[in-house]
């Protein structure tokens, strides 16, 4: 990350911090990825090769 710029209090605790939009949008995108993680963790998980008929079948490979 770049230089983030902190909020600070009266009695210098940090209370915020401002970010660039890219590393606050990456960010975001790392928070979806690992929401995405835990939903599916419970799924059973399946070959390759039958990965790959279901993408054939709808026409995605």
């Amino acid at each position: 990350m770049s230089q983030a710029q902190y909020v600070i209090d009266e009695t210098g605790k940090k209370t915020g911090v401002l970010l660039s939009l890219k590393e606050y949008e990456k960010l975001l995108e790392d928070l979806h990825d690992l929401a995405v993680v835990a939903e599916r963790k419970a799924e059973k998980p399946i070959a390759l090769e039958e990965l790959k008929r279901r993408l054939k079948k709808d026409g995605l490979i």
